[in-house]
């Protein structure tokens, strides 16, 4: 039984999809048992809590917004990036931190990109 070389990919699988599966159907189970449902009209309402809706849903956001998280992201994956290099930095040759510099420059002109773009003004 074990000598088939998908054995233990076949159990870490069927462990993994039970591991997932497992919670959501105690959840269902607990729910069936201990709560069942009571429709009645006030709770099929739109809102529960009461309060009728009134205008539109949908709002406008500034796109500036967008471009703050964008940027943000880059800077935090650069952050990422960043610290295994310092981490190992005194055993690396200059290859390494050639590539390392690149990486900087890189990211260094998509900021002063987007500064002479006038994306970082708050406005």
């Amino acid at each position: 039984m074990a000598s088939n070389p998908y054995f233990a990919l076949t159990v870490l699988f069927v462990v993994a999809l039970g591991f997932g599966l497992a919670p959501l159907g105690l959840a269902w189970l607990w729910a069936k048992i201990f709560s069942p449902a009571k429709p009645n009209e006030l709770k099929n309402a739109t809102y529960e809590c009461g309060l009728v809706s009134k205008g539109d849903a949908w709002v406008q956001f500034h796109s500036g917004y967008y471009l703050y998280a964008i940027i943000f992201l880059i800077f935090d994956v650069e952050a990422v990036f960043l610290l295994p290099f310092a981490a190992a930095f005194t055993g690396l040759s200059l290859a390494p931190c050639l590539a390392m510099l690149v990486f900087l420059l890189l990211l260094v002109e998509g900021l002063a990109w987007a500064w002479a773009k006038g994306v970082l003004t708050w406005a």
